[in-house]
């Protein structure tokens, strides 16, 4: 095997260039691939919020119904002026109208102590 002063055969420099060619190119592969999973990390991650927020939605919307009930029963029991004659009222009969009860928003948090010791007690006389 003679070897040329010249260095390799130009066949195997062309090969080892195009396998140079090829490294580079499968490390730039590397780095997207790796920009990418971090990318689809960061969409994990966001729509694990608006997944969290959908059942918060959900949840206010299953009790909208008892919302609109309960506004529906407070306004059924205002008393509604039936003529013109009526709502010529004065101040005094203004400050006469029954008007309905408050409503409360009552902590959930309470209610389970609340219902154990309303039973204690009815048990207990």
């Amino acid at each position: 095997m003679g070897a040329s002063s010249g260095g390799a055969s130009p066949v195997l420099l062309a090969r080892i260039n195009e396998k140079k060619q090829e490294l580079a190119n499968l490390k730039e592969l590397q780095a997207l691939s790796a920009g990418l999973a971090d990318q689809m990390e960061v969409l994990e991650k966001k729509l694990s919020t608006l997944s969290d927020g959908t059942e918060a939605v959900a949840a206010v919307l299953s009790n909208w119904h008892n919302v609109l009930r309960a506004i529906n029963m407070a306004s059924m029991k205002i008393p509604n002026p039936k003529d013109a004659a009526e709502q010529e009222t004065t101040e005094e009969d203004k400050e006469e109208v029954p008007l309905p009860q408050t409503l409360v928003r009552i902590p959930t948090q309470h209610a389970a102590p609340l219902l154990q010791q309303a039973s204690s007690a009815n048990a207990s006389e």
